[in-house]
């Protein structure tokens, strides 16, 4: 029985392969961890993702009625920060605050909210000391030189969350995991790391040191939502090893069928048909795209498929020289094959658009423009009847309570904004009344939508305006200059010279700008 919830909800759990309903451990409240940044470095745009997504499913948990209680980590300990602290000749912490404060600031710009906890490794070593204890206590651990490792032959169940036997991972054990002789098995991995010079240390029982990886998460799923908890979010390429090493840690430490009931993994960003990633260097930080793009059209575009969809990030690039589009190699090589011309990687890289992005602000415009038309006119009502009941939110709804199902979900939502148009458009034999109940519905429903995926939520005509303006910055369009044309145009209208008005717009048609003259004035926008 789905206590605490109007109507079942189903997700897709890794761990048994098959789409489940969402039975909760204790009805009305659910408790969801995600695992957030190791933070060396600015964050890319799969690393968004991966924080986007578990946001709007505590959204539409919370939507749902449910008290929810978010964990984000941050890896504040690990080898990637030291090497950039050796590299960079500072402290390792120091480097693992300046990036996390960077990723708050980046996740924020996205419009995700806080998660209720945001634990810090550093902030968690005698939480890690005593399950690693723990683990030594039941024989599922064991110390070599002040290592600690996990015996992975004592768990039964490794390799069911990723479907991987041990015996297939032990043929050519040596040939992907660097071989210890200290080991009982290529299998086995760090619980703790003995201290090396000149790496950070703290005290543990085995001697100075750090925690590796995998026993972090565990540490910290278990001090802050308990032994048993309702979901666990992450990318894909968790799965294994790491979520496989948390469930060994955690089951091992606390029992069977503890930690967590249902595994939620997205789908990676496809970059020129590989997984964008730091470690294959074809990647573009939030940042970057955030210089080019509203935040909300960034968000909007990762929540337009299937979150265990992969998402497909085009790029395109033209030479300076010729205007020949490039293809990855040509990007890569900083030269155009068509013109010879060498540009360079960088100048090319300030030159990049996104197509998926494009097409993505480009709905949302429609989007806002339409509320705000249904905003404009509702406002402007003597009286607005009490909002109709419609079926845009409950549509909606259905599609989110089928795994979260944003893509579908958001498909939803272009019938019921067509009628809003036909109804703004219509000057003729139009129950006005109706008009204005089903409006008020539709703008009701479309806040609740706002809620729950963090978009659409903006002042629709400040939304339109800024995009007006990073449009014309983009194309070195002085907006002056069109609002001076503007005015001149509404001056040659007033004075009824319509020789004067329509060569205004075509001077304004020329800029590659629409004019259009409506009841509430005169607007413009790009064609």
């Amino acid at each position: 029985m789905n206590q605490g919830l109007p109507q079942p909800i189903l997700v897709h759990d890794t761990f048994t392969a098959a789409k489940r309903e969402l039975e909760l451990r204790e009805p009305g409240r659910c408790g969801v961890y995600c695992c957030g940044p190791t933070v060396y470095d600015l964050c890319h745009v799969g690393n968004a993702r991966a924080a986007v997504v578990p946001d709007v499913i505590v959204r539409f948990l919370r939507h749902q009625g449910l008290q929810v209680k978010y964990v984000r980590n941050v890896t504040d300990i690990d080898d990637k920060i030291i090497a950039r602290a050796q590299a960079e000749d500072v402290p390792a912490m120091a480097v693992a605050e300046r990036y996390a404060d960077e990723y708050g600031r980046d996740m924020a710009a996205l419009g995700n909210l806080e998660p209720d906890v945001a634990p810090r490794v550093s902030g968690h070593l005698p939480e890690i000391v005593e399950m690693i204890e723990r683990l030594l206590a039941r024989g599922l651990a064991y110390v070599a030189d002040g290592d600690v490792y996990y015996r992975v032959a004592a768990f039964a169940e490794y390799g069911k969350l990723g479907k991987r036997r041990p015996e297939d991972l032990l043929e050519g054990a040596g040939s992907r995991i660097e071989v210890d002789a200290r080991k009982e098995s290529p299998l086995d991995f760090a619980l703790w790391k003995a201290a090396k010079p000149g790496e950070p240390a703290w005290d543990s029982p085995w001697g100075p040191g750090r925690p590796g990886w995998h026993i972090e998460c565990s540490a910290m799923c278990g001090k802050h939502l308990g032994e048993t908890f309702d979901i666990h979010c992450g990318g894909r390429d968790l799965i294994f090893p790491h979520h496989e090493n948390e469930i060994a840690q955690s089951q091992g430490a606390y029992g069977p069928g503890t930690f967590a009931r249902y595994w939620l993994h997205n789908g990676f960003i496809d970059f020129a048909g590989e997984k964008m990633s730091k470690s294959l260097g074809n990647f573009f930080t939030t940042r970057e795209v955030l210089a080019l793009h509203d935040p909300e059209t960034v968000r909007y575009f990762l929540l337009t498929v299937h979150y265990r969809s992969g998402l497909n990030f085009d790029v395109r690039v033209d030479c300076p020289a010729c205007g020949a589009e490039l293809d990855r190699e040509a990007q890569d090589q900083g030269r155009c094959a068509a013109c010879g011309a060498e540009p360079g990687r960088e100048a090319l890289r300030a030159r990049v658009r996104f197509p998926g992005l494009e097409e993505a602000d480009d709905r949302l415009a429609y989007v806002y423009a339409t509320l705000a038309g249904a905003r404009r006119l509702l406002h402007e009502a003597a009286a607005v009847p009490p909002p109709a009941p419609g079926e845009l939110l409950p549509a909606f709804c259905e599609h989110m309570r089928n795994d979260f199902n944003t893509g579908g979900a958001l498909g939803t939502l272009s019938r019921p904004l067509a009628e809003a148009n036909t109804l703004l458009a219509a000057t003729k034999g139009v129950d006005k009344a109706a008009r204005l109940q089903w409006l008020a519905g539709f703008v009701a429903d479309m806040d609740q939508v706002a809620a729950i995926l963090g978009c659409f939520g903006a002042d629709p005509e400040d939304w339109l305006r800024r995009r007006r303006g990073r449009r014309a910055a983009t194309a070195g369009l002085d907006i002056r200059r069109v609002e001076a044309l503007l005015a001149a145009r509404r001056e040659a209208r007033a004075a009824k010279d319509w020789a004067r008005s329509d060569a205004i717009r075509d001077e304004l048609s020329a800029l590659g700008l629409t004019v259009k003259d409506g009841p509430e004035g005169t607007s413009w926008d790009f064609a």
